[in-house]
């Protein structure tokens, strides 16, 4: 099945020329050229991805963020990818679209092939293990969740629960704990943890590591200023807890 896209940009010579790029590459792709209409073609298909500019004539691109990210918890919704579209210069808007749940973020201008590369990194990385139903199987399954007291991270389902409760995360942090918790005991350098997670083009987020640690810690720690399962390690890294509860 053709994986679907869609671009929320104002720019219509920008969208039109990232739409034949993106469909000549096999996706489909839908426009919408501000924050109102792209959450209401939101509401009338189930894209796979958006890309979303941050810079809207009628909406901050940050809260089109936020709410496509609410509609996975507040309905049965599907929780979509979000790629933001950000000024080149500007960590904050970055760093704030991470802490609400983005997935990736590229700065404009950018080459279509990159944008390419990360729409197929974050893809990628949000499949499922069998593709063909959705589902594990089997004692398959069994070996692919992990148990850390309450915590539960199964691999297979993409799902983190603590004490029985689902935690959102996206894609690109559930791979970040997965990551931790298989090297669970080790301390673990910032290059050390995102090189985990990489093995594929473009995939790295600088030094927003921390947003994404941070991120983890409010959906999987009791108290995320007092952590018990991420620990800081000063002026080294992170490392995850074999302890736990």
């Amino acid at each position: 099945m053709t994986q679907q896209l869609l671009m929320i940009e104002d720019d219509n010579r920008l969208a039109a020329m990232v739409g034949d790029y993106l469909r000549q590459s096999g996706y489909g792709f839908t426009h919408a050229a501000d924050g109102n209409s792209g959450l209401e073609a939101l509401d009338n298909s189930e894209p796979d991805l958006v890309i979303l500019d941050l810079m809207l004539p009628d909406m901050d691109g940050l809260e089109v963020c936020r709410r496509i990210k609410s509609r996975s918890v507040n309905s049965d919704k599907s929780n979509v990818a979000v790629l933001m579209l950000t000024a080149k210069g500007d960590p904050m808007d970055r760093i704030i679209g991470l802490e609400i749940g983005a997935d990736d973020y590229l700065p404009k201008p950018f080459e279509p092939r990159e944008l390419l590369a990360r729409i197929r990194a974050v893809l990628r990385r949000g499949a499922e293990v069998n593709p063909s139903n959705g589902h594990a199987n089997g004692s398959a399954a069994l070996h692919k969740v992990m148990r850390f007291g309450t915590l539960e991270i199964d691999r297979d389902a993409r799902v983190v629960s603590v004490a029985g409760t689902v935690r959102e995360l996206t894609s690109y942090q559930f791979d970040l704990l997965v990551a931790m918790a298989e090297r669970a005991g080790r301390v673990l350098s910032r290059d050390q943890i995102m090189e985990a997670v990489r093995g594929r083009e473009l995939e790295a987020f600088d030094r927003s590591i921390d947003v994404h640690m941070g991120r983890i810690r409010s959906a999987i720690e009791v108290d995320a200023k007092d952590p018990k399962r991420i620990l800081t390690v000063r002026g080294v890294g992170y490392v995850f807890a074999r302890q736990q509860d």
